[in-house]
């Protein structure tokens, strides 16, 4: 069940959480965060950046990518300034060791001290220096309770199922495809052995004929319309679509899951340090913590928020899981530099294998029939040769 939060409360609230007041020069912070990651006002919910710039003055460029994978090339690349961005855990630990993201000012983050003990000193960031929690969260397996049988669920190994050939989705980013490949075989999903690794990926293979299709955000599409019947995904976009779909339901392996935390951070390229550490200020209030993630599914760092949030979600236990569950997930740690090259070339032949090159069958087609035309020629000429000898011969 879904609340509405009073306009007039969310006016309030923000004017008295954020630090930095509007000032006489506009400011524009750009924010870069996952697709589907914020509520925008939908369903009469919080629209967090409009009340963010009501109370501010400063307006948010907001953008969004897909994967770890896609933010972290934006950024490495150069070209785009962000203020904000919000990886997950081994991405952010990756960010610290390459030195790309500037330490955070806590005293314009007075909100930091919301945040649950849980998830501060964290193993991505252990001194709190460089990032503020944003959702926590878990990974497990999407189906329709209208196609796939209740005898098939339990394992990972629903998504290598023939039966259900073509209705399957599967994650289009190495990390996380990888980690189930990694969890089915019995093999540490952090694990930096090659041999592991190519064992991960020949598994991932032999799945490719089964799959309809490699997706991120187009998973809500493909799965609220039946499209396809069973995806491995985040635990609360699937609470997003189960509000559009009643036959989605959502289980944790037994082999274990992914367990994450996604955090606010400050990249090097940032234009409005002070700016920035307002928004982030801003989202960790209680009260816009709390709407924020009652309208998203993701579970907040802050216990306060829950105050906040509708009863229903905070019993959750897809969004909420019990510390029996959560025993059973794993959070990623930052891989080296010659593991990640690994997984990344491994997942291109994945995703490679067994496509059809065109180029290759053209070029194929054009020797076969050159051979073919050589013959024949050769053949038509022999024959004549051959005549002409005969002819010769008869009249000797």
């Amino acid at each position: 069940m879904k609340r509405l939060l009073a306009f007039a409360l969310c006016l309030v609230l923000v004017l008295t959480a954020v630090p930095v007041q509007a000032s006489a020069e506009p400011v524009t912070i750009n924010v870069y965060n996952w697709g589907q990651y914020i509520s925008d006002g939908t369903d009469g919910y919080i629209d967090v950046n409009k009340a963010f710039t009501e109370a501010t003055g400063i307006k948010v460029n907001y953008m969004t990518f897909d994967s770890n994978e896609t933010m972290y090339t934006k950024l490495k690349t150069g070209g785009s300034t962000y203020d904000v961005i919000i990886p997950s855990d081994y991405m952010v630990a990756r960010l610290i060791a390459e030195d790309m993201l500037l330490e955070l000012d806590f005293s314009n983050i007075p909100n930091y001290k919301l945040v649950d003990e849980a998830y501060k000193n964290t193993a991505f960031d252990p001194d709190n220096k460089y990032t503020v929690p944003y959702t926590w969260g878990t990974v497990g397996l999407i189906y329709n309770k209208k196609y796939v049988d209740e005898a098939d669920l339990g394992s990972w190994d629903l998504l290598w199922n023939t039966k259900y050939s073509g209705k399957i989705l599967m994650f289009d980013n190495p990390r996380d495809a990888f980690a189930i490949s990694e969890l089915l075989l019995g093999i540490d999903i952090n694990t930096e052995d090659p041999d592991e690794l190519r064992s991960a990926a020949y598994k991932l293979i032999e799945q490719k004929p089964l799959v309809q299709s490699y997706v991120m955000d187009q998973i809500y599409d493909k799965m609220e319309r039946e499209e396809a019947w069973i995806a491995p995904y985040y635990a609360g976009d699937y609470l997003q679509m189960v509000q559009e779909n009643e036959n989605l339901s959502f289980f944790f392996p037994k082999e274990g899951f992914n367990l994450f935390i996604d955090a606010m951070c400050i990249p090097k390229s940032c234009q409005n340090k002070a700016a920035a550490e307002a928004y982030i200020n801003f989202l960790c209030g209680a009260e816009v913590s709390g709407e924020n993630l009652d309208y998203l599914g993701y579970s907040t760092p802050i216990s306060a928020a829950k105050e906040f949030m509708d009863p229903d979600t905070v019993a959750s236990d897809i969004a909420y899981p019990s510390s029996e569950t959560l025993a059973n997930g794993s959070a990623f740690s930052f891989l080296d530099e010659q593991t990640n090259q690994l997984m990344d070339s491994l997942w291109l032949e994945v995703k490679t294998q067994g496509s059809v090159d065109t180029y290759a069958i053209v070029c194929m087609g054009v020797v076969t029939a050159g051979l073919a035309l050589y013959f024949i020629i050769h053949g038509i000429r022999k024959k004549k040769r051959i005549a002409n000898r005969c002819k010769k011969w008869k009249t000797e």
